[in-house]
């Protein structure tokens, strides 16, 4: 095979790795200690002890709660095939109490395929789903109620959930409420007759640490020595790829990652563009594709918008940032053409402009949404009188300085003094 073949084929067995989200949490899966293992453990002890559960799954988006939850549902309809029901509502979708009942109802349909009727009323349909609970519960058959977005379901009246978890109050019912949501106090949403029904049990899902991240980058780069690709290509490629994992510049990049979102979906995201910018001609991964990958996912149109500024705009920039430092509740372009002048006064600059060309910058920026007015209910004062604010952070200004490539020195260190 030549080089790029193998190549490419490399490239389809990553790609389909950072696809599978089965194989991406699998390390996470072995520890007793993960939530892998404790909400199997909860939902496994639901269908075979024959008891109605409710659980949380809380943590910020992107850390795998939805991933970890279909390998646990995936793993228990394999064990018990004919013990588990799963139904699947979405908050963005279903939180209204009667679209929620009548999506459940309709997927109880499908299931044990019955007709299901669009006409039918709320009660109809709250009754048909406890009657289903009942039956299902006389059958040993556990009906797991998966709700995302669990805290738009806690608006409003709340019917929907009173009615799950008090139908979970009978003997004869056998279902399991599991709740997804990224809101941390999602319990203390709920009405007391439901909090009061709800089992409090929660599981905290966090993003990765930096050698959970290092360990889940090595488990899904590392090429597999039993694949059908030739075993000198994979010793080679996975050689070159510990080499480039353990270099500084590698570790600086997944921290520079890290510090923006340290979230497996952000992590999985720049694994992918990283294996797309693989040179098939090479047939390895270099630590440019992974800065290439770095810079594509961190696209941020407000350093973008700086690359286009003119030296005097970056001026009136550094100028504002200047008067933020210093805790001004309020300036105006005034008050910037004073910073401006101060500093034309202390360093003697050549980069001085008229107050008018001063103005038509202010007002450039303002277009580019760079700065903004603090309130819009003066439009019929000056745009000189205005009090006005930044819209980017010293991070973007100081890169978007240091990027610009006639950038005069006087502006880097006077933000250099301000930090």
């Amino acid at each position: 095979m030549g080089r790029e073949n193998l190549a490419g084929e490399a490239l389809i067995l990553l790609r389909s790795r950072l696809c599978n989200p089965k194989f991406v949490f699998s390390p996470f899966s072995d520890s007793a200690d993960s939530n892998y293992s404790k909400l199997k453990f909860i939902l496994s002890s639901s269908v075979t002890e024959a008891c109605n559960n409710s659980v949380l799954l809380l943590g910020p988006r992107g850390c795998g709660k939805n991933a970890v939850l279909e390998l646990v549902i995936e793993d228990l309809l394999k064990e018990y095939p004919d013990m588990i029901s799963v139904i699947k509502l979405n908050g963005l979708l279903h939180s209204d109490d009667n679209c929620a009942v009548k999506e459940i109802a309709r997927q109880l349909c499908v299931e044990h395929q019955l007709l299901f009727s669009k006409m039918v009323s709320f009660d109809d349909n709250t009754q048909f789903m406890i009657g289903m609970l009942r039956e299902c519960g006389l059958a040993h058959k556990t009906v797991m109620f998966v709700l995302d977005e669990f805290d738009l379901f806690a608006q409003g009246k709340q019917r929907l959930l009173y009615c799950l978890l008090d139908a979970m109050q009978s003997v004869t019912s056998q279902a399991v409420v599991i709740g997804v949501s990224c809101r941390l106090d999602a319990d203390q949403l709920l009405e007391k007759r439901v909090r009061s029904r709800f089992s409090h049990r929660k599981l905290l899902f966090l993003p990765p640490s930096k050698e959970d991240l290092q360990r889940l980058i090595k488990h899904i780069l590392v090429l597999p020595t039993d694949s059908s690709l030739p075993h000198d290509y994979v010793v080679e490629f996975n050689a070159k790829l510990l080499n480039i994992l353990a270099k500084e510049r590698f570790k600086q990049i997944i921290d520079t990652l890290s510090n923006s979102d340290s979230t497996c979906s952000n992590l999985l995201r720049f694994l992918f563009s990283a294996v797309c910018h693989m040179d098939l001609k090479s047939g390895f991964l270099l630590i440019e594709n992974f800065k290439a990958a770095l810079s594509s996912i961190q696209r941020q149109p407000k350093l973008e918008g700086l690359k286009d500024c003119s030296i005097l705009e970056l001026y009136m920039l550094v100028c504002m940032w200047r008067l933020e430092v210093r805790e001004q509740d309020s300036y105006n372009f005034n008050s910037v053409m004073k910073e401006y002048r101060s500093i034309h006064d202390s360093f003697q600059t050549s980069d001085y402009y008229a107050r008018n060309v001063c103005l038509r910058a202010f007002e450039h920026l303002l277009e580019r949404e760079l700065i903004s007015f603090m309130d819009h209910r003066g439009h019929n004062q000056s745009t000189e009188f205005r009090p006005a604010k930044l819209l980017i952070s010293y991070h973007e200004l100081y890169q978007g300085l240091k990027s610009y490539r006639s950038c005069p020195a006087i502006l880097q260190k006077l933000i250099d003094r301000e930090r």
